[in-house]
């Protein structure tokens, strides 16, 4: 295990790593657009069932008595829980009671999520050169957030939304690893053979979770006067739907499979990292905000963590 080295970066996986965080710097910015048109939970299920529509031509035969997924139901509703039900959801939360820098500082523990939970679960080694990587990515990530002020960083309060998504970030650690080594005969050869097929079996069960948690979401909602509703629809709803359902769920969730599958998760959650430096770009460009010097400096470190870990 010592001698482990880890897996070498083509141009098609870093294009495959780079796609999911620029996704989810959207749907970061989506999420808090519409914060006030539909409760937080329900869009979650929201963009999960669309998603679940959307793959029913490609992969709707995974729901067929002898397909493997029933068979396997254990396997796919904990995939399901974590990756599809949970992760975004508790996101969408977050962003209820704690602000966008909070968010996703915490969001940026990910990777160290996964390297601890490698060791502990797994006894996948933390090598040097992934421990410097990661002191250089969470560099990156705070020259970004606190804009070249550590004073920004210091002044920063923890609420209830920064603990949900600690949280997340804990759940989808494991649900990277749990990509990465599944159980011996815990897959079926026809669904995991097909990216589709996959997804969607975690879909189904997915949209199940969400959509139990969505129910307990309304029934604690406050009470509305005649005439008003919780669910603000219009077009805004949904283009922002339509956004998260192509984007962040389908196209992220494709990349990020295949990504791990090529380098593993410890590699991959480095470029986890480049979400909130999408973010702070995206957010600048909406805002008309021109590039600042934090955000060459925020790049550099985060691209040399990333070198640093993913290197023979």
């Amino acid at each position: 295990m010592s001698n482990v080295s880890a897996p070498r970066l083509s141009a098609t996986t870093i294009l495959l790593l780079l796609m999911p965080p620029l996704m989810w710097a959207g749907n970061a910015l989506v999420g808090r657009m519409v914060n006030g048109l539909v409760p937080p939970i329900l869009l979650n299920t929201l963009r999960w069932s669309l998603a679940l529509v959307i793959l029913l031509p490609l992969a709707g035969w995974v729901l067929r008595p002898g397909s493997g997924l029933w068979s396997h139901w254990k396997r796919f509703a904990l995939l399901g829980m974590l990756g599809v039900g949970s992760y975004n959801a508790l996101q969408y939360l977050a962003l209820k009671t704690s602000t966008p820098i909070n968010v996703t500082l915490v969001a940026a523990s990910t990777p160290v999520w996964m390297l601890l939970m490698g060791r502990v679960l797994y006894g996948v080694p933390v090598s040097g050169r992934a421990a410097v990587g990661a002191t250089l990515s969470l560099a990156g990530v705070m020259a970004v957030l606190s804009r070249g002020d550590i004073e920004g960083l210091l002044g920063v309060r923890l609420v209830p939304g920064d603990a949900l998504m600690l949280l997340a970030a804990i759940l989808w650690a494991w649900y990277s690893w749990l990509l990465a080594r599944p159980a011996p005969g815990s897959e079926p050869a026809a669904i995991k053979a097909d990216w589709a097929a996959f997804l969607m079996a975690q879909t189904v069960m997915g949209v199940a979770w969400s959509g139990l948690m969505s129910a307990v979401e309304w029934q604690l909602l406050p009470a509305l006067p005649a005439g008003q509703t919780h669910v603000q629809w219009g077009w805004p709803l949904a283009a922002a739907l339509l956004f998260v359902t192509l984007g962040p769920s389908l196209l992220a969730y494709r990349c990020w499979g295949a990504g791990v599958a090529r380098v593993g998760p410890a590699v991959a959650g480095f470029f986890a990292n480049l979400t909130p430096l999408f973010a702070a770009l995206m957010s600048a460009t909406l805002l008309g905000e021109h590039p600042q010097p934090y955000h060459a400096l925020g790049f550099a470190l985060i691209v040399g963590g990333i070198v640093v870990s993913s290197r023979r």
